[in-house]
């Protein structure tokens, strides 16, 4: 089966900056929440933390490590632009 022709955006359309900037933020956030699962789960381990203490460290780890390196990558993707 042939592959369709076009992409996402449109037979003649690129991607807007502002699109960049969100795809970016995106991907920032996802990488961000993955380190902080694996960085905030290990210090909180190391700290003897567990139950419901550890699930909420680690999910703030999670969220603030997901919104910086997020809006890091977001700058990033709009400097390019």
């Amino acid at each position: 089966m042939p592959a369709v022709p076009g992409s996402v955006y449109g037979a003649n359309q690129a991607p807007t900056c502002w699109s960049k900037m969100k795809t970016g933020f995106t991907i920032g956030f996802c990488v961000g929440m993955a380190s902080g699962a694996l960085f905030g789960g290990f210090s909180a381990l190391r700290y003897g933390l567990r139950g419901r203490e550890l699930i909420n460290n680690v999910g703030k780890v999670m969220i603030q490590g997901g919104g910086t390196f997020g809006t890091f990558m977001a700058i990033g993707t709009g400097i390019r632009c």
